[in-house]
């Protein structure tokens, strides 16, 4: 029997108020594959990801997180993925080895593992120097690291990324890059949203354009451009979004 895949959204609808922010969106993210989630301003992005979070109420539609219904099991569904937030949440009075070490607990990492985990990290991510420093100390992009950490810390099958990259400095990046894809080739799913429309290209294997909560496109970078000499995405995205600003 084929396993399900890391995330499957059916036809989700969310309001607020008489703002439609995403309308009747379905998308799926397979077994070792990277999506990347694109739209404008405004577009529905964040949204979307808050709810396949558990941060937004479930409106209309449906949710499965590898297998487990976001409505009806949603501590199963939520420990099944890993959130890197458009805004970093941490506790600022830890210091980044607490902080995973707290993160580790709540989903019940096993001591020897977190541990292990949580070096590897913090190594991976040249944050060893600021480790044993509070986290309100650090800079804008160490807390962007501590938040990429702590939402992998426990290996979940799927990782959302809202603007990940913002604040990283260019080596941080490239780690970033280099973990997703071994995620990727380890048949882990990944969802990242970025206004970065090069970097998407080069990265994921597929993308999704949304704009007004709609989605308007959806293929490999290599499908899009077809039939469209010397086109870049930033050009289909363009023409997709009615030449919005390719932001988040």
């Amino acid at each position: 029997m084929e396993s399900a895949p890391p995330l499957r959204i059916e036809s989700l609808t969310h309001r607020y108020g008489d703002l439609l922010a995403v309308d009747d969106l379905s998308l799926e993210v397979g077994a070792g594959e990277i999506v990347g989630f694109l739209g404008p301003n405004g577009a529905g992005k964040t949204t979307t990801l808050r709810v396949c979070a558990g941060l937004l109420a479930l409106e209309k539609g449906r949710v499965t997180i590898a297998g487990a219904d976001l409505a009806a099991t949603p501590l199963l569904a939520r420990a099944r993925l890993g959130l890197v937030p458009d805004e970093p949440f941490l506790y600022e009075r830890l210091t980044p080895a607490e902080f995973l070490e707290f993160v580790a607990a709540l989903y019940d990492v096993p001591e020897s593992l977190a541990a292990l985990r949580s070096s590897e990290l913090i190594e991976r991510f040249e944050l060893v120097a600021a480790a044993g420093e509070l986290i309100e100390t650090c800079s804008r992009g160490m807390r962007q690291k501590v938040s990429i950490a702590a939402a992998l810390l426990h290996d979940p099958p799927l990782a959302l990324l809202d603007e990940p990259l913002t604040g990283l400095d260019p080596r941080a990046v490239r780690a970033l890059k280099d973990l997703l894809r071994e995620r990727a080739a380890r048949g882990l799913g990944v969802l990242v949203s970025t206004h970065l429309l090069e970097v998407a290209e080069r990265l994921c294997d597929r993308v999704v354009i949304i704009h007004r909560g709609k989605k308007r496109a959806a293929g490999t970078p290599a499908a899009l451009l077809a039939g469209r000499a010397e086109a870049t995405l930033e050009d289909v995205f363009l023409a997709l979004t009615g030449d919005a600003e390719p932001a988040s």
